[in-house]
C-alpha cells in the first residue's frame, strides 16, 4: 500500500544578522545538522534592515524559530516582537551580555524584558567577551597597532570564542528544555587583557601594550573624536564591570554541547595561522 502522506518541509529557522560574528556560525551550524535557514541581513538574499520595517514580516513569515542578534547600540523594536508572533514565530533567542544590569545597559536589559513578556517560548544567551573582538570586531585596529586602551586594569575576563556562542544559540534554538533560561556562556579559564594580548602577540609574533587606566583610555577616546559625555558613559560602566571583580567561567558550554569551550590560547594560534594578524588589509 502507498503511503501519500505529503511530506512537510519543516520551517527555516530565521537568523538575524547573519553575516556577523555569531550569526553566520549559527547559521552554518544550522546548516550543518540539516536544519532549514533563512539567513537575513541588510546584504542577504533574504533583506532584513532594523531601520526598514517593510522588511520585517517578509523575513517573518512562516518561521517559527528566531535568532536575534542587534547591532550594536541598537535597541529591540517592540513592534518586531509583536510581529514575529503574530506571524506565527514561537521561539526566540536573543544575544545579551554578561553583566549588563552592574554596567547600566538599558538597552540590552529592555530588549530581554522584550523577550522574557514575549508570550514565546525564550532563551537569552549573555556572552562574555567575544575572542573574536581581537581579529573581527573592535579591538583588531588596536592589535594591529600595538597598543590597545580599556579601563580594566588586570581585571580577568572569561573571553568565549564565537563558535562556542554558536554552539549554544544552536542548541537552544533546535533542542527542548531550554525555554525559559538565561545561559551565563564564557570560555574555558579567567584572563586580564594583558593575558589576552600576550597570548595573541607570542601567536603573531606582534608586540600588543595594554594600557589599563581611565587617563589613557580617556584621552585615546577624546583624541578619536569621540563625545566626552560617551567616553565618561562608558569609563562608568567598565568601573562598575571592574568593581564585580574576576569573572568567573561557567560550565555552559560543555553543558549544551557535551564539548569543553576553546581556550583562548588556541583561538590566537589558529586564528594567528590565517594571517589576520599580518597586516592592515
Amino acid at each position: 500500500m502507498n503511503d501519500h502522506t505529503p511530506h512537510v518541509r519543516p520551517a527555516p529557522v530565521l537568523v538575524l544578522g547573519a553575516r556577523g560574528t555569531t550569526g553566520r556560525r549559527v547559521a552554518a551550524r544550522l546548516r550543518d545538522a540539516h536544519h532549514p535557514v533563512r539567513a537575513a541581513s541588510r546584504g542577504s538574499a533574504v533583506s532584513f534592515d532594523w531601520h526598514d520595517d517593510t522588511t520585517w514580516e517578509p523575513a517573518l513569515t512562516g518561521v517559527e524559530r528566531v535568532y536575534l542578534m542587534l547591532p550594536h547600540a541598537l535597541p529591540l523594536a517592540p513592534d518586531f516582537v509583536h510581529r514575529a508572533l503574530a506571524t506565527g514565530v514561537r521561539r526566540l533567542v536573543l544575544l545579551s551580555s554578561r553583566a549588563i544590569e552592574e554596567m547600566g545597559d538599558e538597552r540590552l536589559m529592555a530588549a530581554e524584558r522584550l523577550v522574557r513578556d514575549s508570550g514565546a517560548d525564550w532563551t537569552i544567551v549573555r556572552a562574555d567577551w567575544f575572542d573574536q573582538n581581537f581579529d573581527e570586531g573592535i579591538f583588531r585596529k588596536a592589535v594591529l597597532d600595538g597598543t590597545l586602551a580599556l579601563p580594566l586594569g588586570e581585571c580577568r575576563q572569561t573571553f568565549v570564542d564565537a563558535d562556542d556562542i554558536a554552539a549554544v544559540v544552536v542548541a537552544a534554538l533546535t533542542e527542548d528544555g531550554h525555554s525559559g533560561r538565561t545561559y551565563e556562556v564564557t570560555g574555558p579559564e579567567a584572563l586580564s587583557f594583558t593575558d589576552a594580548l600576550t597570548l595573541i602577540g607570542r601567536a603573531a609574533g606582534l608586540s600588543v601594550d595594554f594600557h589599563g587606566d581611565k587617563d589613557t583610555y580617556r584621552a585615546t577616546g577624546l583624541a578619536e573624536g569621540r563625545p566626552a559625555e560617551d567616553v565618561e558613559r562608558e569609563i562608568s560602566a567598565f568601573t562598575a564591570l571592574t568593581a564585580l571583580g574576576d569573572a568567573h567561567p561557567t560550565d555552559t558550554v560543555h553543558r549544551l554541547t557535551g564539548r569543553p569551550p576553546k581556550r583562548f590560547a588556541a583561538y590566537a594560534e589558529e586564528t594567528a595561522a590565517t594571517g589576520a594578524w599580518s597586516g592592515k588589509g
